[in-house]
């Protein structure tokens, strides 16, 4: 009777660092951890915050972007830009898109003067978007050419990256049918 209580007790407490793991969940370790690895699924500090309101695995880039209520202004500028069957068209591509705060953190005349000016609009948009899916375990050190033809970099390790050093990654690896999505805290500007 003992030796088996003593096997069930083994069992569960075995069980119980399993789980998490294979729920994608670092069991807690004593020991200093080298580098973290690059996350597998969506991550970010803002993933919880960002409610969408269907599935958008099957939905081409723009049409995904347009289920989150938090990409509203990035939707509106890119029909604004007459951009939606550009991007929509593309096979494989990355979005680094500013969600509604970044737009925000955009003074009123700047704004104003982008969204009124179609070329630099469209410029702007294009230096967030990279011809081909970049993946987690790229945006540790990534260097990117945007389809604006501008270079773009990444930096950062387990959940929290950077792009071009300033703007955050607030919620990264959402998948499109044609795109994968890193939403960012702030507008990106194509280098002059």
């Amino acid at each position: 009777m003992r030796f088996t209580r003593m096997r069930k007790a083994k069992a569960t407490a075995a069980a119980l660092v399993a789980l998490p793991l294979a729920l994608g969940v670092p069991a807690a370790q004593s020991h200093a951890q080298e580098a973290s690895p690059s996350p597998s699924g969506t991550f970010g500090s803002g993933c919880s915050a960002l409610s969408q309101k269907v599935d958008t695995t099957k939905d081409k880039v723009v049409n995904a972007a347009a289920a989150y209520p938090q990409l509203s202004q990035l939707v509106s500028a890119a029909v604004r830009a007459k951009l939606t069957d550009t991007l929509n068209g593309k096979p494989a591509i990355t979005v680094f898109a500013p969600n509604d705060d970044a737009f925000k953190k955009v003074t009123l005349s700047d704004l104003t003067s982008l969204l009124g000016n179609e070329g630099q609009l469209k410029k702007t948009l294009t230096y967030h978007v990279v011809d081909k899916q970049i993946t987690p375990n790229e945006l540790s050190n990534g260097s990117f050419t945007t389809v604006e033809g501008g270079k773009l970099t990444t930096s950062g390790s387990g959940s929290n990256y950077k792009v071009n050093g300033s703007a955050s990654i607030v919620c990264g690896n959402i998948k499109a049918a044609n795109a994968t999505i890193y939403v960012i805290d702030s507008v990106l500007k194509p280098p002059s």
